[in-house]
């Protein structure tokens, strides 16, 4: 479909991961000849979402010359999803760098974005994907570099117990990311170690430029035991990092309209694209 300055290619496959078909949404700058790219990680708080959330933001930035790549990935409704739903974040990079050419991408400029859920898993992905990779040599494009250039992180969960605890707290019974995980830290730290975006704040990982937004009154994910000490974590081994702190929000709004009167993703949109002219 194609709208104006945006080609839209709906539902198209990208892998198949343990008999689950994967698929994705792909919003193109028209005629776009070697466009940068984000792949897109919904949120959801690992057992719900859709990639529709960014139906906003795809065409939006894709009429500024940015391609999106809005996936789908395996949700914690039946079965734990670590490290699945990683590998199909993974998969989703690999499968856009794999078709740059029919799309009209660069493959050298790649960046990932998320929201929440979407942003923990875009973090595992930007920053540990070494350790998640090679589950699938059958996929079409397994051989392909998943890396990225920047990471752009809203509202997102960097340490593992601490989401555990949270959710502890206030979700009761509910503990979302103790299903996403499978077992509680008191079962099993290394887990949630691996599990968590800052063990991958190294010096090794440093090219990789970071944009972290987050707002002031998000009940559910706290900026000092997530957003902060990453961001430190991150100066600390050398990121390029840029914080976006977005007064009153609370959390889940990246799904809103953009061009709404004084809306929260209005106000990110251009240091968003600030951000991305600058590191990707």
């Amino acid at each position: 479909m194609t709208d104006g300055a945006v080609t839209i290619h709906n539902g198209i496959a990208y892998a198949n991961h343990d008999g689950v078909e994967l698929a994705g949404d792909v919003y193109l700058p028209k005629n776009a000849k070697a466009a940068p790219a984000l792949v897109a990680v919904h949120g959801g708080g690992w057992v719900q979402g859709a990639r529709d959330a960014f139906k906003y933001w795809g065409p939006y930035l894709a009429a500024r010359g940015y391609a999106v790549f809005s996936i789908s990935y395996r949700l914690a409704v039946k079965t734990k999803t670590f490290p699945e739903a990683v590998q199909d974040v993974l998969a989703g990079v690999q499968f856009i760098r794999g078709k740059a050419g029919a799309f009209g991408i660069d493959p050298a400029r790649i960046g990932i974005i998320g929201a929440s859920a979407g942003a923990h898993l875009a973090a595992l992905a930007a920053l540990g994907g070494k350790k998640f990779s090679g589950r699938y040599p059958q996929n079409a494009f397994a051989s392909t570099e998943a890396s990225v250039k920047v990471l752009v992180g809203v509202y997102g969960i960097y340490d593992a117990v601490a989401m555990w605890t949270n959710y502890q707290v206030q979700g009761g019974r509910n503990n979302n990311f103790e299903k996403f995980m499978g077992v509680p830290p008191t079962e099993n730290r290394q887990l949630y170690f691996d599990a968590s975006p800052i063990s991958y704040a190294t010096f090794a990982n440093n090219a990789v430029g970071v944009l972290l937004v987050t707002g002031t009154e998000d009940a559910l994910v706290d900026r000092k035991t997530q957003t902060d000490p990453f961001e430190l974590a991150l100066k600390q081994a050398g990121y390029f990092v840029r914080p976006v702190i977005v007064a009153g929000a609370p959390h889940y709004w990246m799904n809103d309209p953009i061009e709404e009167p004084d809306s929260y993703s209005g106000f990110l949109a251009p240091r968003l694209l600030r951000f991305l002219a600058e590191k990707l």
